[in-house]
């Protein structure tokens, strides 16, 4: 196992790893990249607000998601081309999510295919597919993820349209799932009927990845959706959006407990993921971490960077005075404009030597 003592190490390695155009990839929100800072300021504007005189000499930082127990309340958030990280793509976080103890979700556009990532390891694991297809199509992949075991279905429903990624396209460079040619009517034409004929032809717990208002969050429940996966894509779809946890906890408690709640974007620290949780999420996904990880030191690099969040989320909850997951709440939090770092892609790290900074 690798012996990066902080995530800073790995983002130095992974960086000298890999193209200019995948770092741009990665790292890159759309156009301005406003909403990309705001998933990261919304981070930040959030404040502890520590208890004391409690014995925290045993803390416990799983939970459980769709019935699975989880080492801690993280999951492997479905990434597209994967395979520009690492040769093995899906496969190698798949392996590292099993290994450490937490879920992959894998991505309907990575390498290799589900049924061969399904069989690198025998655990639990979910599907997200993109649309990309008429019914026949739709079915066919419905079937495959149902064949192949995996225990959730997510599908994602804010890339209606292709977003602007100018990173990317001032270096023109284009991730293998863009090469080949798709037909964009697909994505565009998806409604809520189609994900009510979706949920029901897989028969899976049934996640939409999406949702950024509290109006569609109660047309989800209503819909009788299990897991509202609250998300902006991580800014890489429409900028100038609200920060993924700026909207987390007005979704929650719309929601009122009708269905299970994730958030992802701008997760970078454990203590991100102690925020969510007491703000009324049930897990984080993580994709910019999961990739660095894999560009780093692949599998191991996956795993490493899971066991340092632990660390720090066992060291914040001790320090917060609680001991699990279902004592967090949102009196453990308070909103704050005292910022103190500038929000970017890695502004929860103020550590990385000047001369090393990616």
């Amino acid at each position: 196992m690798p012996d990066f003592v902080s995530t800073e190490e790995i983002i130095q390695l992974a960086r000298r790893r890999v193209h200019q155009g995948v770092w741009d990839y990665l790292v890159g929100g759309s156009e301005s990249e406003t909403t990309l800072r705001r998933n990261r300021l919304a981070f930040d504007r959030l404040a502890f607000r520590p208890r004391v005189l409690r014995d925290v000499s045993s803390i416990d930082t799983s939970t459980t998601f769709l019935g699975h127990k989880l080492r801690i309340p993280v999951m492997l958030a479905p990434v597209g081309s994967l395979q520009v990280f690492d040769p093995e793509g899906g496969a190698a976080a798949t392996r590292a999510a099993a290994e450490f103890g937490i879920m992959h979700v894998l991505s309907s556009v990575t390498a290799p295919t589900l049924e061969e990532t399904a069989a690198c390891v025998d655990y639990p694991k979910m599907f997200q597919l993109y649309v990309h297809g008429d019914w026949a199509w739709i079915e066919d992949i419905i079937a495959r993820v149902v064949e192949a075991d995996y225990k959730a279905l997510c599908v994602t429903v804010d890339v209606q349209h292709y977003s602007r990624r100018e990173r990317v396209m001032v270096e023109r460079w284009v991730q293998p799932t863009r090469r080949a040619p798709r037909d964009p009517y697909w994505g565009a034409a998806l409604t809520w009927d189609l994900m009510d004929r979706i949920r029901d032809l897989a028969g899976l717990p049934f996640m939409i990845k999406g949702i950024a208002t509290v109006e569609d969050a109660l047309i989800a429940v209503d819909h009788g959706v299990d897991v509202i996966w609250v998300s902006n894509h991580g800014g890489r779809q429409l900028d100038h959006s609200l920060g993924s946890m700026e909207v987390l906890q007005e979704i929650v408690e719309a929601v009122d407990g009708r269905a299970e709640i994730v958030v992802d974007g701008g997760v970078l620290r454990g203590s991100d993921v102690l925020k969510a949780v007491a703000l009324g999420a049930k897990a984080v996904a993580i994709g910019k971490l999961q990739a660095w990880g894999l560009s780093a030191a692949g599998s191991d690099g996956v795993v490493r960077m899971l066991e340092i969040m632990e660390d720090e989320m066992t060291s914040a909850m001790g320090l917060l005075g609680v001991t699990s997951m279902d004592q967090l709440g949102p009196e453990y939090v308070v909103k704050t404009d005292a910022v103190v770092t500038s929000p970017h892609e890695m502004s929860a790290w103020v550590n990385m030597p000047v001369d090393r900074v990616p």
